[in-house]
């Protein structure tokens, strides 16, 4: 079992964390990072395909990634809440595996599981870092831990990025990521007769590869993928700047 993560993405659904941070996630492998993903849920209300086999996506796009740990925590989809009992949940989570940075969900979507569970990580990352707050993994009470950062995506919302990060030369590898959810995105090699829905669409990838450009005309790259915070940035060396 993984000791500490680097970074650590809390998303709702299986397959959020590609979509919104698979380039992120892949670069940070690269410089050496542990990374890891907890989904809140098993996406079990979707349209397409069922739990078990997201499952199995999951587990092919954590092995695309490299990823050093991923777990499901089988919140209810579409019914979780971002109450006590959810709280510390994620606060056992943040605790076990003491991130420095967390990456979650929107604040403003379409999809109120996004912002619910944008709104539950917000709380949970501060939360965490209270003593007086209990709680246990194996029987021993924890530590307390708040990461230093939260990031939270954007997704099918547009909201203007506080934070870009160039993933140029990791966009093949986000893509492939986000292509192991078959019954979710376009495949050619998915024939279930299933109803076709916003993201089964051929045309999603293009959207997702034109936030990608778009973001990255900001910085003067190719792909990029943006991020906002709920907190003021700070940074030692304006030349740090791109």
């Amino acid at each position: 079992m993984v000791n500490k993560l680097d970074l650590l993405v809390i998303t709702v659904h299986p397959d959020d964390a590609e979509l919104c941070c698979g380039g992120t996630i892949a670069k940070h492998i690269a410089l050496g990072k542990k990374v890891g993903i907890v989904d809140l849920t098993r996406g079990e209300l979707g349209t397409r395909g069922s739990a078990e086999i997201r499952d199995e996506e999951a587990e092919e796009a954590a092995r695309l990634l490299g990823i050093s740990l991923r777990l499901n925590l089988g919140m209810r989809d579409g019914f979780f809440r971002n109450d006590e009992a959810h709280q510390l949940e994620v606060i056992r989570i943040i605790r076990q595996f003491r991130p420095e940075i967390v990456i979650s969900n929107a604040t403003v979507d379409r999809h109120p599981d996004h912002i619910r569970a944008g709104d539950l990580l917000n709380d949970a990352v501060f939360l965490s870092g209270l003593r007086k707050i209990e709680t246990h993994f194996e029987s021993v009470i924890q530590e307390p831990h708040r990461p230093r950062l939260l990031l939270q995506s954007i997704q099918d919302t547009y909201v203007k990025p506080d934070i870009v990060l160039d993933v140029t030369d990791y966009w093949d590898t986000k893509i492939a990521a986000i292509r192991a959810y078959k019954s979710q995105f376009f495949h050619e090699e998915y024939e279930a007769d299933e109803p076709q829905t916003y993201i089964s669409t051929p045309q999603f990838l293009e959207i997702v590869k034109s936030r990608g450009l778009e973001y990255g005309k900001y910085i003067g790259v190719q792909y990029a993928e943006g991020f906002t915070c709920r907190r003021i940035f700070g940074v030692e060396n304006l030349f740090n700047l791109k």
